[in-house]
């Protein structure tokens, strides 16, 4: 089950009243247009983020990817996205996690969709890993992201996320959100500068107090 404290479901879309919002601790949801959660939020100030040493290894390590970025709806989506997606969350999270249909609603019908970029990366010209994204003026929320397990190394899922957070700061956002922390295989999230989380009240960079609520 998802970490929702709250929840709120919202007509104006604005990015003043998105970017609002995000800072209060929501973050949308797939589940339906307007419909946001607020959770223990994850994000990065992108004006304290820098590569840390291990930051370059995973960089140089997946150095074959490539990230280029598309708008959504997504006019060349095809059935192989949605098949991709389905078995990463399944293989990951269980059978059921996320359709093949959900992927395709998410990115091609925009009265049912609150993501408005796709991030696509690439290894020797062949597509092999995407993530589904918010972005407004000042934030990018890496939201739902999957790749080929068949055609991928290992370190790529992390790879993918550096190469979002560097295209964030690179593009001038203030924040990119990286999703809730409720689970111990999130503590992966907390190897970035920058970071902070959502506490229920505001927002923190204690990060060793965040360490012991799987403990």
């Amino acid at each position: 089950m998802y970490l929702s404290w709250k929840e709120k479901d919202i007509t104006d879309f604005s990015d003043e009243n998105i970017n609002s919002l995000y800072g209060a601790g929501y973050v949308f949801t797939r589940v339906k247009k307007g419909l946001l959660n607020q959770t223990r939020s994850i994000r990065i100030d992108l004006e304290k983020f820098e590569l840390s040493s291990e930051n370059r290894r995973i960089l140089r390590k997946t150095e074959k990817i490539s990230l280029r970025t598309a708008n959504i709806p997504y006019s060349e989506y095809d059935w192989t996205i949605g098949k991709i997606a389905k078995d990463f969350y399944s293989t990951k999270f269980g059978e059921g996690t996320f359709t093949a249909n959900k992927i395709k609603e998410l990115l091609t019908d925009e009265t049912k969709s609150n993501f408005n970029k796709l991030f696509l990366y690439s290894l020797a010209d062949k597509i092999i890993g995407y993530c589904i994204v918010k972005t407004t003026d000042q934030i990018t929320h890496y939201s739902y992201p999957f790749y080929d397990l068949k055609e991928s190394a290992g370190d790529t899922g992390l790879g993918m996320m550096i190469r979002a957070i560097v295209w964030a700061k690179e593009n001038g956002k203030k924040y990119i959100y990286l999703g809730s922390f409720q689970r111990p295989t999130d503590t992966y999230k907390l190897q970035f500068s920058g970071l902070e989380w959502f506490d229920g009240e505001k927002w923190s960079n204690d990060l060793e107090k965040l360490k012991t609520i799987f403990k």
